[in-house]
């Protein structure tokens, strides 16, 4: 059989240039693998893939440098945004941003997350809310929501138990040093498209000194919701997204915060 020739104008996709041939180890359906491509694509398009660091903690996450060819530091859990900080004041020209889920940065690191971003630290931090732990078994998350069943809230999450979810975008718009928030989803390629052009913006912004940035990804994690990647796809809309609404929370300039 003759080779069939590929040509350019013809090329609807392809495999992302900064994706490895690793295969991930992702379980089907979560929202990570989605938003590893968006990363690498982005960094691509912009000429940084030689210049760029990424941050990856503890968790889901922890393995993004295998499949990201950029530069990666794996930092302790929670700490992320605190490595982010040192390697971007030593390196002010290069992009460095982090990739932690909501148990990382709104969890164990809440501390280093605020601060980083009350400082106005010139960092991005990517963060996917999925509303539990997937990687340690699928305890309940600082994101959990109410009524919301997982390993360690088995009757659903009681307010009188366990406390209320927290929206951390929400309480970062409050802080001068932050001057890009946004929250965003994978579930449908309309959002895929929207996250994209948000990571984007996000890394722009860091690259222009303006300030920190955070994109938040509500996402699925169907195996510690204990459902199919469909049937996950359709429980973030009808349950996560009534309390994550998607959009930009904060965008400006950093001396309009002043």
């Amino acid at each position: 059989m003759a080779e069939v020739e590929i040509k350019q104008e013809n090329l609807v996709y392809a495999k992302p240039r900064l994706i490895t041939d690793n295969v991930m180890h992702y379980c089907p359906g979560c929202s990570h693998g989605t938003v590893h491509k968006l990363v690498a694509e982005v960094i691509d398009e912009m000429g940084l893939a030689e210049h760029s660091v990424g941050i990856s903690p503890v968790g889901c996450a922890v393995f993004a440098y295998n499949y990201i060819d950029i530069d990666w530091i794996e930092a302790a859990h929670g700490r992320a945004l605190a490595v982010a900080t040192a390697v971007k004041r030593l390196n002010p020209g290069n992009l460095v941003f982090t990739y932690q889920g909501d148990g990382d940065l709104s969890a164990i690191g809440t501390a280093e997350s605020i601060h980083a971003a009350a400082r106005g630290e010139n960092v991005v931090a990517i963060y996917i809310n999925n509303a539990i732990y997937g990687m340690t078994g699928g305890q309940m998350a600082p994101t959990t929501l109410l009524g919301m069943k997982t390993a360690t809230t088995p009757y659903g999450r009681d307010p009188r138990l366990n406390g209320y979810p927290y929206k951390i975008a929400e309480m970062m718009a409050h802080l001068d040093g932050a001057t890009y928030i946004t929250r965003q989803s994978v579930h449908t390629p309309a959002n895929v498209r929207k996250c994209k052009k948000a990571i984007r913006k996000a890394f722009e912004n860091s690259m222009a000194g303006n300030g920190f940035s955070l994109v938040e990804v509500v996402a699925t994690c169907n195996s510690g919701w204990k459902l199919s990647p469909v049937a996950a796809n359709r429980w973030l809309e009808e349950n996560m997204l009534p309390f994550y609404p998607l959009g930009d929370i904060k965008d400006v300039k950093k001396e309009e915060t002043r």
